[in-house]
């Protein structure tokens, strides 16, 4: 406790937060026991670490702890960030010491409080939580309908405008390169697993590539000098027996691997500079543009005056041993490793959510769109995308049971928790490959912006539904 009962000479007046803390913890032995104590002096120490952290530098650069990680016992996400500690800071960490635990019985496994529960009265308290999860679980579902749910007619228009494309794009490669190895285009993306939350505007336009078996072998990104687990090189192989021009993706060579970046600027130029598009859209009754700039090949299709749809054009490799690489860079390192393919994990991911949802009849995909749907109106959480709150979903089923519908507002609290530890490891690793980190492509400052926004959220999340 000397850390937390320290000098404070030099601190700015704290309205008091201070001395209230000193005082629960104080007494918190005797009305707790020494289990309770501890755990409710860790928990009020961390808060209180972060109150005096920002009130004394708040701009002041993040500690690090002797093995060199970054512990969000003192948040470094304040340290790194520019912002004062504001009213809204301050009502956050007034919160999260209103709502730790005060009853002893918080501290008791469950079979306990159930036989606490048989002997006397329900506390006061546990009606209070009770309350609370009761009205968490309604804003959710009230939440999921109203804003979340995208209504059927809307669906079907955007999958007829993303069918209109799809099959204008593929008459034209057709005719103006019939030598250009294609298997079968098709349309792919949370539009078709309903899994697309808020409004119908993206999907993928899938563009398998066919590839000789004996010229082109596929090599893991971890066994290479990038070592980025998820990602993959394409090598050329047996040049000497079949030299280059052998293969019709030979143009597309670098440096002796198949290059996405190369593939991409064919497809390029031919889509978005020898396609007529106004004259399509004039027919079809749409708006048709390329987006630029763009990491990948995107069409922006405006189908209706509010409406708009966007298509992203992939080319997709399906190896001999079933990895599925698309012609995506890597976001933070696209320059330095214009070589490697992202593996897609998206097909096996939404199999096995719903898999878990088929047995047990859960709320998984409802906890997903729910997140989805806080991510994408959230501007502090829009770099958490659908695979990383998908394998979250599915880390988080490994260890907890209980995904009945009237669980959700706990699942859904739980995520958050479990997203905030991910985030302040670092690491995210794939449900389907332990070696994948799906935060590599996240930037510190990211991850401590997204790290802070989550945190402070845990002691109110209905303020996440709360969205304009």
């Amino acid at each position: 406790m000397a850390g937390v009962n320290g000098d404070r000479k030099g601190k700015k007046d704290d309205n008091g937060i201070g001395s209230a803390i000193d005082f629960v913890l104080s007494n918190a032995k005797l009305v707790l026991g020494v289990g309770g104590a501890a755990m409710l002096g860790i928990a009020t120490l961390a808060v209180k670490r972060m109150y005096d952290r920002a009130l004394s530098a708040p701009s002041s650069p993040t500690k690090a702890t002797q093995s060199g990680k970054r512990s969000w016992e003192e948040p470094s996400w304040l340290g790194s960030s520019p912002r004062t500690l504001n009213r809204d800071m301050k009502q956050n960490v007034s919160r999260s010491l209103q709502t730790l635990p005060t009853s002893s019985n918080s501290f008791k496994p469950d079979y306990l409080r159930w036989a606490v529960g048989r002997e006397g009265s329900t506390s006061k308290a546990d009606l209070q939580r009770a309350r609370l999860r009761l009205s968490l679980q309604e804003h959710l579902w009230a939440f999921f309908h109203e804003r979340v749910a995208i209504p059927a007619e809307e669906q079907a228009m955007a999958k007829r405008a993303a069918l209109d494309i799809c099959a204008e794009l593929r008459v034209f490669l057709h005719a103006k390169l019939p030598d250009m190895p294609l298997r079968e285009m098709y349309l792919s993306g949370s539009l078709y697993d309903d899994l697309q939350v808020v409004t119908a505007d993206h999907a993928q336009l899938m563009v398998p590539m066919i590839l000789e078996k004996n010229l082109w072998s596929s090599i893991p990104g971890e066994d290479t000098i990038m070592n980025i687990p998820g990602f993959w090189l394409v090598r050329r192989e047996n040049l000497e027996y079949f030299p280059r021009g052998s293969s019709y993706w030979d143009r597309c060579m670098v440096g002796g691997y198949l290059s996405p970046k190369s593939v991409l600027e064919v497809f390029e130029k031919l889509v978005a500079g020898s396609i007529n598009w106004p004259a399509i859209g004039s027919v079809l009754d749409y708006i048709i543009r390329p987006v630029v700039p763009s990491e990948t090949l995107t069409l922006e299709v405006q189908y209706e005056t509010e409406q708009r749809l966007y298509v992203d054009f992939l080319p997709l490799l399906v190896m001999e041993d079933g990895v599925s690489l698309i012609a995506k860079p890597h976001r933070l390192a696209a320059e330095r490793n214009e070589n490697l393919w992202r593996q897609s994990f998206r097909v096996a991911e939404t199999a096995k959510l719903r898999a878990l949802d088929q047995e047990d009849g859960g709320c998984r995909s409802a906890c997903l769109k729910v997140a989805k749907a806080v991510c994408k109106l959230n501007p502090a959480l829009t770099r958490l995308n659908a695979s990383q709150l998908t394998n979250a979903i599915l880390l988080l089923s490994e260890r907890e049971g209980d995904w009945t519908q009237e669980a959700l507002a706990d699942r859904f609290t739980q995520l958050l928790r479990t997203l905030v530890g991910h985030l302040e490891a670092g690491m995210l690793p794939s449900a389907l490959n332990q070696k994948v980190n799906l935060f590599c492509e996240l930037t510190p400052h990211e991850i401590d912006e997204l790290g802070y926004t989550l945190y402070c959220a845990l002691s109110d999340p209905e303020s996440l539904l709360r969205t304009v």
